[in-house]
């Protein structure tokens, strides 16, 4: 209950709506400032995922002697945040004197003091029960459909069939006339703190289709919650952080230093202990991870490229690395904002989908990896960190392209849900003192015709006078040029 408490006074504090501002110097070039403003949001309201959320619903189908036997579905509507390992945990506090008889699907991790049922064995008498997900291996008996994953569940976007898990409970001790009352306090891990759930409340009763659709079938009563996800509550500091590098700069822009916390004063050691801790209690030395030794010291780095520019298209490569010595990342994901997803974008190595944004103008992309090829994101080695790469072909647009001002690079980037920490924009890589002409790729096409023609007049006319071969080649050699775009 404190961290509900903390999410609802820290999303209070700020407004879902309002956007704090502050101004960063972005560059200086030919005697003239330029100026990014930065919108800083309110940590319960995630800008790039507006309606993300966790819902979390009780359906009776059942009622019996003394309780009722309710379906509960953990539906995850995130377009990009999944849960993983160790999965999801949900608890709640009775109303009344409940107990739960049977489960099917998941199982109550304790089944507290029962002793005052001598005829039948609860499954658990738990005021406070906290049920957890069965895994794959578990005994038919036990299953019901959609269940046991683990409490692993993938992003609404990416694979909605597996965004879902089912699981039945069989309540009781409610005597003869009870209807039930819905359960309080409703708790959500997934896996760690970071989501805050409302009341379960009364809504229509669910509706289902049988026979092939022709027959609609009611539940008898349904109870729903949301539950909203914060970063605040989430993570004491960022998971993630961004690098950048440009083929027109020699400079690398790093992460910024101790983005996720900092190094030992040690610089000889190689392996620290990271401060991002998400998991308590006896999970808590099992969460540590134990993360390559760096300035940045985050588990995870998405370091952007600008590789080339051609006439139509300009290229970009995307690496993702994982620094953490203990971890893999099964069906990572990122999320980039940048203007230039407005136009058609090719990635080589990494699924992709282009997200309804609110309010923005520069466009969404979310990446993920290729089955049975890179979506899992190995952990570091001894002598190298895990890493998963593509090279991105994207369409100009030649009213808003330009290389000036930092443009090319990205405006926020996403690790598995989590914003991370990007460089200062007067740290990036700039244009060289005016190279912002030279670096444009040729697009006049009545010069490239003009020289075209002249070189291929030129051509023929060494060959019909028999002029040197070299010179014939070399005429030639800037013919073929003219003929395939200009990369730089």
């Amino acid at each position: 209950m404190v961290h509900k408490s903390l999410c609802l006074s820290h999303c209070n504090a700020y407004s879902r709506f309002i956007i704090k501002s502050h101004i960063l110097l972005l560059s200086k070039q030919n005697g003239v400032d330029f100026f990014l403003s930065t919108p800083v949001y309110s940590d319960c309201y995630d800008p790039l995922d507006p309606y993300g959320n966790i819902t979390v619903t009780f359906d009776i189908h059942q009622w019996t002697n003394d309780g009722y036997v309710a379906r509960v579905t953990i539906q995850n509507y995130h377009q990009y945040r999944h849960v993983d390992q160790p999965g999801w945990k949900i608890g709640w506090t009775w109303a009344d004197n409940e107990i739960i008889l049977s489960m099917s699907g998941a199982f109550a991790t304790e089944q507290g003091n029962c002793s005052d049922f001598k005829f039948q064995s609860p499954h658990s008498c738990k005021k406070d029960p906290v049920i957890v997900d069965l895994g794959p291996d578990a005994s038919p008996q036990n299953m019901t459909d959609a269940c046991c994953r683990g409490g692993l569940l993938s992003s609404y976007t990416i694979n909605p069939a597996n965004s879902f898990s089912f699981f039945e409970v069989a309540v009781g001790n409610l005597g003869m006339n009870a209807s039930g009352h819905a359960p309080q306090d409703l708790t959500l891990w997934a896996p760690g703190p970071g989501y805050t759930c409302g009341l379960l409340e009364d809504v229509d009763p669910t509706v289902s289709l049988e026979i092939g659709g022709r027959r609609q079938v009611q539940v008898f009563r349904t109870w729903k919650s949301t539950c909203t996800y914060s970063t605040f509550l989430a993570n004491k500091t960022p998971v993630c952080c961004v690098s950048l590098s440009t083929f027109y700069n020699p400079k690398i822009t790093p992460c910024p230093d101790c983005s996720c916390g900092c190094r030992d004063a040690d610089k000889s050691k190689a392996l620290c202990i990271s401060q991002i801790n998400q998991l308590q209690g006896p999970d808590f030395i099992k969460s540590q991870d134990i993360v390559h030794c760096s300035d940045h010291m985050c588990p995870v780095r998405v370091h952007w490229h600008v590789q080339s520019n051609y006439v139509g298209h300009w290229r970009v490569k995307v690496t993702v690395s994982n620094y953490n010595y203990k971890r893999n990342y099964s069906n990572w994901n990122v999320v980039v904002q940048h203007p230039g997803f407005s136009q058609k974008a090719t990635p080589y190595s990494f699924n992709s989908s282009v997200l309804p944004s609110a309010g923005f103008s520069e466009k969404v992309a979310l990446f993920w990896g290729i089955s049975y090829y890179n979506e899992e994101l190995l952990q570091a080695g001894e002598n190298q960190v895990g890493s998963v790469t593509t090279q991105i072909l994207l369409e100009k647009d030649s009213e808003s392209f330009t290389l000036s001002n930092g443009w090319a690079l990205p405006r926020r980037v996403y690790f598995n849900g989590e914003n991370c920490e990007m460089p200062l924009p007067d740290t990036f890589p700039m244009l060289p003192n005016a190279a912002s002409s030279s670096l444009k790729p040729v697009n006049n096409c009545f010069f490239i015709l003009q020289i075209l023609f002249f070189l291929t007049f030129t051509s023929q006319l060494i060959n019909l006078l028999g002029f040197d071969k070299q010179l014939s080649k070399f005429c030639l050699s800037l013919h073929f040029l003219i003929h395939n775009p200009l990369s730089f």
